[in-house]
């Protein structure tokens, strides 16, 4: 198992360039499964869960083409269904949790899916009811085998369009079922659709590909079926999650960052919610700029009351930054309250943040309070564990920000979801080692 050892206390500076986005690769990766011709996709992150899922994809006869690191095409004309009944493809899809927008494309196009239920963070229970109430919607059953812990999902003949609507607004769940419908007759619509940024590129790449869907970016979509689908091109977002983990590391450690070709128009309220922590963000075109921050102060609500910041389905706040929006808080001047309100495990890791001197009171497992130190105090080095992706990454700015050497230890978590993060880091000059513990 592998580890990162962390030198703190170092500025640092620069410039930084996201990733392709995670979630977005996830799914229109899964979306090549639509169609037996060839979908060339760019700006790919080389990170662990979108490898582990590509391999997936090669497993049951997907032709991959790497043309460059971040670059691949992939051609469905040749599966093996068969494999999908096998216990090593469930078992490998319960080590993966974007093994489950498989499940939509394999329905649509085959009329059948087998998924195991998929692995990935340990941040609480994260259902699958959504899904499947959409695919019975469109005339899908489903059963679970209780001894290999799997969903068997049928349809039969062709899946028909239907109204539903969403008991949530699941990202995942909403993907799931329009890939499910793009190939269904007659028309499909969804309400209380999840509408972000990674479900509207998704929705752009099926029309390149001959799909019929309206109402992008809305919680409201229509889909008319068609026939089949066909070749097409796609270019993946930079990761949103990323350029407001690198605010936030500018934030603690930065004497000067910016955050290069960030899509601005697709970060919703995350360079806002970071203004309202007090962190001074400038921006020019497509850039970012993240300025010294000696001293940044949390506002308050107009009423004189605490900052309450939340998770929320989109164009809410993102539930993935939340973790290092806790860390950043522990450096500022004023209180906040964290409420993690979908995942109840995703703050379990204030433990370890409040052994490095933060003063943090966990209330319960969906909210925190922080009071920030306003730099009077600085976080003490510690021995640390990643449990999952965004605990990960705030963990490590937490330990660029302390004073003394800390280690990480079940970095894998970090490395699902960041491309080469301390080599990145270490060229703003950050001090970090990656070494096998």
């Amino acid at each position: 198992m592998e580890s990162f050892i962390i030198e703190g206390g170092h500025l640092l500076s620069g410039t930084i360039v996201p990733q392709g986005a995670k979630n977005e690769a996830l799914e229109v990766i899964c979306a090549t499964l639509l169609t037996s011709e060839e979908v060339k996709i760019d700006n790919i992150p080389d990170i662990l869960d979108v490898k582990n899922l590509i391999k997936l994809l090669e497993d049951i006869g997907v032709k991959v083409t790497r043309h460059s690191r971040h670059s691949y095409s992939f051609q469905s004309n040749e599966l093996n269904l068969d494999y999908l009944q096998s216990d090593e493809f469930v078992r490998k899809c319960s080590s993966l949790r974007g093994s489950v927008l498989m499940i939509g494309p394999l329905l649509g196009r085959f009329g059948r899916a087998t998924i195991a239920k998929p692995g990935g963070d340990k941040i609480g229970r994260r259902r699958l009811d959504t899904h499947f109430l959409g695919f019975s919607h469109l005339g899908a059953t489903f059963v679970r085998s209780e001894h290999r812990d799997v969903y068997e999902i049928k349809s039969n003949g062709k899946l028909k369009g239907s109204h539903m609507l969403l008991d949530e607004a699941s990202v995942t769940g909403t993907a799931n079922i329009i890939m499910a419908a793009v190939l269904a007759e007659g028309q499909t619509t969804i309400y209380n659709a999840a509408c972000e940024p990674y479900i509207q590129q998704l929705c752009h790449l099926l029309n390149s590909m001959g799909g019929r869907i309206e109402g992008i970016a809305s919680n409201l979509l229509t889909i008319q079926g068609v026939e089949e689908l066909h070749a097409a091109t796609h270019r993946i977002l930079p990761d949103m999650i990323e350029v407001g983990s690198f605010i936030g590391l500018a934030a603690m450690v930065g004497n000067g960052i910016k955050i290069r070709d960030v899509s601005l128009k697709n970060l919703g309220v995350i360079p806002e919610t970071f203004r309202r922590m007090g962190i001074e963000i400038r921006e020019k075109g497509d850039d970012l700029y993240i300025p010294r921050q000696e001293h940044y102060t949390i506002d308050s609500f107009i009423d004189g009351t605490i900052m309450t910041l939340s998770d929320a389905p989109w164009p809410g706040l993102t539930p993935d930054l939340l973790s290092v929006m806790l860390v950043v808080a522990t450096q500022a001047c004023g209180s906040v309250l964290i409420h993690q309100k979908m995942f109840e495990s995703r703050l379990f890791f204030v433990d370890k943040l409040i052994d490095m001197g933060a003063q943090i009171i966990l209330c319960d497992p969906h909210r925190a309070v922080v009071i920030g130190h306003d730099r009077k105090i600085t976080l003490r080095s510690g021995r640390l564990t990643s449990p999952d992706i965004r605990a990960g990454i705030a963990l490590l700015i937490a330990a660029l920000s302390a004073q003394g050497t800390s280690s990480i230890a079940n970095i894998a978590q970090i490395d699902r979801g960041y491309e080469d993060i301390e080599l990145r880091l270490n060229a703003l000059g950050a001090h970090i080692q990656r070494v096998n513990s």
